[in-house]
């Protein structure tokens, strides 16, 4: 039976991989960082060498925003030593790598969706720790797959629990309008992440769900599908300032996919529709 590390077990990927992969005949090894500590090379190794999986893949990552920019070191641990610890450990027993990455890796000026080899320049410390996660899996790793995603939301904290959350509060709720991207549902990035894993298709992979729109069309649809009444005030970027600076426009085009492959994903508003349906 194929074995199948998971890291980053308990976050929203972790449980969307989990769950995609219930009646499947494969075993799921998972971890988080209590049971593997991803930045430790030797401990990685060991594990790895240990437990001998036929695929790790990688859901664990340093994802508040905010929080990297303060914590440069940490990010930096998290998002590429620990990739460059599984590149390693996979390349020793020959298990395959999928490594999940980021839109933050450019810089949001593009007006048409960025596709796998559009020029990278990541804004701030998340995009910067995740970048160089890439390059070591590209140099580390022998058979892997690096599939960026953005917008993501699952089975946890995610963006659409918060509107939910401020909508049984507030008669009318503040979002940015002029950041653009595509809302991706875990559970769509996992099947897609199960329908790449068996394949010999490696590379860099786009994986969005179809379709993009702000954050404020966003939490219009939330409320919309919720029965909510609450209205959304469309504000600008410069109203809402953050430590960390997001790009203006993050669409991702699965060219790589549609390339490739005959995979395609949901449209954003039908992926959002099950998850709030199963909620």
């Amino acid at each position: 039976m194929k074995k199948i590390l998971v890291t980053g077990c308990n976050g929203q990927l972790g449980r969307a991989i989990n769950e995609v992969y219930r009646n499947e005949q494969a075993e799921l090894i998972n971890t988080d960082v209590a049971d593997l500590d991803i930045t430790d090379v030797g401990a990685v190794i060991s594990y790895v060498e240990n437990k001998k999986p036929d695929v790790i893949i990688n859901c664990a990552a340093h994802t508040n925003v905010n929080a990297c920019e303060s914590e440069w070191d940490l990010a930096y641990k998290i998002n590429a030593i620990g990739p460059r610890n599984l590149s390693i450990a996979s390349s020793k027993i020959g298990a395959k790598l999928i490594h999940v990455s980021t839109d933050y890796v450019f810089d949001g000026t593009s007006d048409v969706p960025y596709t796998e080899f559009s020029d990278v320049a990541p804004l701030g410390a998340y995009g910067k720790t995740k970048l160089a996660g890439e390059e070591f899996v590209k140099q580390f790793a022998k058979d892997f797959f690096i599939i960026r995603t953005a917008w993501l939301y699952g089975d946890g904290k995610n963006f659409v629990k918060t509107m939910l959350s401020l909508a049984e509060k507030n008669d009318v709720v503040s979002v940015v309008k002029d950041q653009i991207g595509s809302p991706t549902s875990a559970m769509e990035l996992a099947r897609m992440i199960k329908y790449v894993e068996p394949t010999d298709n490696y590379g860099i992979f786009h994986g969005t769900c179809e379709g993009f729109c702000s954050w404020a069309d966003f939490a219009e649809e939330i409320f919309k599908l919720a029965g909510k009444t609450t209205k959304v005030k469309h504000i600008t970027t410069e109203e809402f300032p953050t430590p960390a600076k997001r790009p203006a426009y993050s669409v991702l085009d699965n060219y790589m996919l549609r390339l490739t492959t005959d995979y395609q994903f949901a449209d954003w508003r039908d992926a959002l529709k099950e998850y709030m349906s199963d909620k």
